[in-house]
């Protein structure tokens, strides 16, 4: 039987599409257009796997049972607070009828889903550990991908897990790499994160010698490792909840000038207007962070007669796999952070 190629035929008595459903059907039996990947992993989403931290008291084992229970109730990982999901990574196990002569997967191949867990048909067996430093999940289980998803083959030059840590935030600094213009004066939050990083190496190399790169981090100690490793010209410590604060610090590390851009990779929520208030009109605020709320920035931008042009963070962009995966293979520095932190 052929199903809907964006999954409508998974959802369970609603008429929505995989994503904002409620619960999806988990059966992995596939139909002829759907593949089936046998998972080794979740990357959760940052904010996502924040949030059910806190909510559990960093126990490990409250979390895996937490993790357990969304997958049973939903079919699908996604936070009922934050409504996100992630990403996965795992080997095709089978392929549909449909898709066997339309796809470049074999079975056997590695690969990591672009396309968010929130609606990916999933079946955990067993949690066999979970990384809280870098939100990581390892099981045994099965997951479903539609026709329409969207997935990178791991490259056989990278390590395995090198290259899902960066394909988790794939969108944010590909993104950036379309957003950023020489001589730009771009602001990142959370420019000490993963996609952060990501994100400040991109702008350094659009903005060029005369734009200006700033990174807003919490602590001293974060921004003397952006400094040391050359990822941002300006680090600045500030609270990314507290817009007048940062405002003021982005004003003085810019000779007193709104900036071009902004980019929000935070993991916590109501951080909206301190992306908002630094940039001038006509500017852009790019929100990558799955924590926003768009009627705070929506109505916050109106409240403060802001004429800024505001991009939702869509995880996907043509070419984003690539850009991320280049990055890591360009920059040496780089490739070496990400595997002393998330490998």
């Amino acid at each position: 039987m052929k199903g809907c190629k964006y999954g409508t035929h998974r959802v369970i008595n609603e008429n929505v599409l995989p994503q904002p459903a409620i619960k999806v059907n988990n059966d992995m039996n596939i139909y002829e257009n759907e593949i089936l990947i046998d998972v080794s992993a979740l990357n959760i989403d940052s904010a996502s796997f924040t949030q059910i931290e806190e909510e559990c008291n960093h126990d490990v084992e409250k979390i895996k049972s937490r993790i357990i229970e969304i997958v049973e109730e939903k079919g699908k990982m996604q936070n009922p607070v934050t409504g996100s999901g992630g990403m996965l990574i795992g080997t095709i196990e089978e392929i549909g009828s449909e898709l066997v002569d339309k796809t470049d997967l074999v079975v056997g191949d590695k690969i990591a889903t672009l396309v968010s867990l929130s609606l990916t048909p999933l079946k955990i067996d067993e949690i066999i550990d979970i990384k809280p430093d870098i939100d990581r999940v390892e099981i045994k289980g099965k997951a479903i991908l539609f026709e329409s998803g969207i997935y990178a083959k791991l490259p056989k030059d990278m390590e395995e897990n090198l290259a899902l840590a960066a394909l988790d935030v794939a969108g944010a600094p590909a993104q950036t790499q379309k957003l950023v213009k020489e001589n730009d004066s771009v602001l990142i939050l959370g420019a000490a994160g993963k996609s952060g990083m990501l994100c400040c190496y991109e702008a350094k190399k659009k903005a060029g010698k005369k734009g200006k790169v700033m990174g807003l981090v919490r602590s001293d100690k974060q921004a003397q490792f952006l400094i040391e490793n050359r990822l941002v010209d300006v680090a600045i410590v500030g609270d990314a909840q507290n817009p007048n604060e940062v405002l003021q610090k982005v004003l003085k590390a810019n000779d007193n000038e709104e900036i071009d851009l902004c980019i929000n990779c935070v993991n916590v929520p109501n951080t909206e207007m301190s992306s908002i208030l630094p940039v001038k009109d006509d500017g852009v605020v790019y929100f990558f962070s799955m924590a926003t709320a768009f009627t705070k920035a929506a109505l916050g931008a109106e409240g403060v007669g802001k004429d800024v042009n505001m991009i939702i963070g869509n995880g996907y962009t043509k070419g984003h796999a690539e850009v991320t995966i280049n990055a890591l293979k360009e920059s040496e520095n780089l490739r070496n952070i990400f595997k002393n932190l998330y490998v």
